[in-house]
């Protein structure tokens, strides 16, 4: 795998890591008073929002880069015309994670192995 995209999931695992303290807050922050919502709600969306975006632009920059399909065309209009999301989250499962546990369409090939 190119050295590039290991360290690009290298750096979404690290965002990922730091969104999860800002999950676990955001979902105290919900059973907390009225009173006290503010801050614990602010710290949890700035350490959940990095995390998101990358992964948003790491699959715009995996489609651009790697995507191994028929369906080029119809995948870049979904993921950059489609507002609410849920293109680019079929996208991360079907594409993005896979190529990240080298499995699927984007597994390292070994060209021995393909010859015998």
């Amino acid at each position: 795998m190119n050295p590039k995209w290991l360290k690009r999931f290298e750096l979404m695992r690290a965002f990922l890591w730091m969104a999860l303290p800002g999950a676990l807050l955001l979902v105290v922050t919900a059973f907390t008073p009225q009173d006290y919502r503010v801050w614990p709600g602010v710290f949890a969306v700035l350490l959940i929002a990095p995390a998101l975006i990358y992964i948003y632009v790491l699959i715009l920059w995996h489609w651009k880069d790697r995507y191994r399909g028929k369906h080029s065309d119809l995948w870049g209009a979904l993921l950059l015309l489609e507002t609410t999301g849920w293109f680019k989250l079929v996208y991360l499962f079907r594409h993005l994670l896979p190529d990240m546990r080298n499995s699927g369409r984007y597994r390292a090939r070994n060209p021995i192995a393909e010859v015998s």
